[in-house]
């Protein structure tokens, strides 16, 4: 049966925690994939952005592995290896350690990390392919809504 075959009151009967999972491991793997297909992955993106003053570094230093775990908590997977995929970026000229070992970017990776980041509009595009604006807004102020009345945080 395809999404189209099922009534709005079938589908008002739905537990929005199934759809919601199911978008988010589609739109993740989607996300990568098109990530994997411009030569690199979401976490070797997320290094650079936290590692960038022109981007979510406040200070512009050098973190250590387990400081950019807890900086990335919220959105990091269980298979993301944070450590591999600096080295990862430490081999390409991306990143530099100093003598603590902590990971800071350089002027190449910042040029990655603006590259990279030029692709997301495409990204984006693809997976707003016919919704609204509009729809968009309400369907995210509807999960908003969702979040709060079961006492989570929808900040």
């Amino acid at each position: 049966m395809t999404i189209d075959q099922i009534t709005d009151a079938e589908l008002a009967a739905q537990p929005a925690a199934y759809w919601t999972g199911l978008a988010y491991e589609a739109l993740i793997a989607f996300t990568r994939a098109q990530q994997a297909e411009f030569g690199f992955t979401q976490p070797q993106f997320w290094l650079l952005r936290n590692l960038s003053t022109a981007d979510l570094s406040p200070d512009g230093q050098g973190m250590t592995i387990p400081q950019l775990q807890e900086a990335m908590a919220t959105y990091l997977r269980p298979e993301d290896d944070l450590a591999t995929e600096a080295q990862v970026l430490v081999e390409r000229g991306w990143l530099h350690r100093d003598d603590e070992d902590r990971p800071w970017i350089t002027e190449a990776g910042e040029q990655a990390r603006t590259d990279m980041k030029s692709h997301a509009p495409a990204i984006r595009d693809r997976i707003h392919d016919g919704i609204d604006d509009v729809d968009y807004v309400t369907a995210l102020k509807v999960l908003r809504r969702m979040i709060d009345n079961v006492g989570g945080n929808p900040a």
